[in-house]
């Protein structure tokens, strides 16, 4: 009896894995309906997105607060407007060149002790700008 329950759990994990295999593949991916896996990106699409600018990336939370290493924060991670991109020269690096701050409500656990929300401030980019690199 054992046996066909295990072969009949194991055929169902199969199944559902590979009807969601299958769903994955039909549909498109969030983004995705604007260009095809076939279509070329021009070049002037390719180099305005890839300029110079302030975007959306995830900054762990202890590069920022590296001095709280008591804590665990949820979410580990949290979206800031930070500088990225390439500039025309390797001697050029992206740099903020005007910044503000943003605050959060960040939960911190300490083992032990509980957990709170905290209010934490980070820092975004506003604009970014290409200069040259400190020696």
């Amino acid at each position: 009896m054992n046996f066909l329950l295990t072969w009949l759990h194991w055929g169902l994990a199969a199944l559902l894995y590979f009807h969601n295999a299958k769903l994955s593949q039909a549909a498109p991916a969030q983004g995705d309906e604007e260009k095809q896996p076939s279509e070329v990106i021009q070049f002037l699409e390719v180099f305005d997105r890839s300029r110079c600018r302030s975007i959306e990336t995830m900054v762990d939370i202890f590069q920022e607060y590296p001095d709280e290493v008591e804590y665990i924060f949820k979410p580990s991670c949290v979206p800031l407007l930070r500088c990225a991109g390439c500039c025309n020269d390797e001697a050029l690096e992206c740099v903020p060149i005007e910044v503000h701050n943003v605050t959060m409500e960040i939960m911190r656990i300490k083992y032990h002790q509980g957990q709170h929300i905290n209010q934490m401030s980070f820092q975004q980019h506003k604009t970014c700008e290409c200069r040259c690199e400190k020696p």
